[in-house]
């Protein structure tokens, strides 16, 4: 739904300075829009994807995986229930903190600390060294963190660079992260459309509701493996219906339009159910492509033409 500029409206996992409104202008650069948006800040994962669904966006900007603490639960369960929706871009950027205080506060009078979950399990180690006095206070995002230290119901906030330098807060430390190199996948969703072209080093997403008997996920997985295509993360969340019932998170390296994943994605739609997600262009190359099968099909087209053996 764009605005009355006809600009499109974007929304993001806020408020205003999270990583996931750093993403967004990322994309923005890297001409994912091709043109300027509007940005719509929105309260959570779901919240955020719900825009996109009841129309009052045009897409949405969400943290997808971090390479420290995996997928991002609230996200995935959002993407695997309701209408669906799909997955047309990526970014990703490499994540470490600022622990933000308002002025004149020390680290010796720090007793509470705001952490988005994310966050504060990617700095818990550090918290435990600097700070071991501290409890940590659930915080509803990275910015959300900062409003907290700003409005002084806690004494620091695991946050975002941006969001101390736009409160006006200072650092206690920047550049914390208990594992360096840390970096967190941000996807661009939108309600189901063709698919974006594919360039060659693509990624596409699968969610399996597989029967809970014995073999299930080992059938699925092989429908990769026997077509030599690459799995690049596979992780289960659970149904909450029951103890033991889980949906499946898969991603593989190929596109829709490549002959052996969509061979790959028709066999698993006539044994389970399957909810695509997307095929897209990688932010970062993850491994190798999948093999043709150009040779096999010429041979079957000749032996359907009565060509015989060669």
């Amino acid at each position: 739904m764009r605005n009355l500029l006809g600009v499109p409206r974007i929304a993001y996992f806020g408020p205003s300075g999270t990583f996931t409104e750093i993403a967004l202008a990322q994309l923005e650069a890297e001409g994912a829009f091709g043109e300027t948006v509007e940005r719509v800040p929105a309260g959570s994962p779901p919240a955020t994807l719900d825009m996109v669904r009841d129309g009052s966006v045009d897409g949405a900007v969400v943290p997808f995986e971090n390479s420290v603490e995996g997928g991002v639960a609230p996200t995935l369960d959002s993407l695997a229930l309701g209408s669906p929706l799909q997955i047309v871009a990526e970014t990703d950027l490499d994540v470490s903190f600022s622990i933000l205080v308002r002025a004149g506060t020390t680290a010796g009078q720090v007793r509470t600390i705001g952490a988005y979950p994310h966050a504060g399990a990617q700095v818990r180690g550090w918290i435990a060294e600097n700070l071991p006095q501290a409890e940590v206070v659930l915080a509803s995002s990275n910015a959300g963190a900062a409003l907290d230290v700003q409005a002084g119901t806690v004494d620091a906030g695991v946050s975002t660079a941006l969001a101390g330098q736009m409160l006006g807060l200072d650092s206690l430390a920047d550049n914390v992260a208990d594992v360096g190199g840390a970096r967190t996948r941000f996807v661009l969703v939108t309600k189901p459309a063709p698919v974006p072209e594919r360039t060659g080093a693509d990624r596409t997403a699968l969610v399996l509701h597989l029967d809970n008997a014995p073999g299930s996920l080992v059938r699925a997985l092989s429908e990769f493996a026997a077509r030599g295509i690459d799995l690049t993360r596979i992780e289960s969340r659970p149904m909450r219906t029951e103890l033991g019932t889980y949906r499946f998170f898969v991603d593989c390296v190929g596109h829709v339009e490549d002959s052996l994943v969509a061979e790959a994605m028709r066999a698993l739609h006539r044994k389970s159910g399957v909810r695509f997600l997307g095929s897209w262009a990688t932010a970062n190359s993850t491994g190798p492509q999948p093999p043709s099968d150009e040779e096999a099909i010429r041979w079957i087209d000749q032996l359907k033409h009565g060509g015989g053996e060669r």
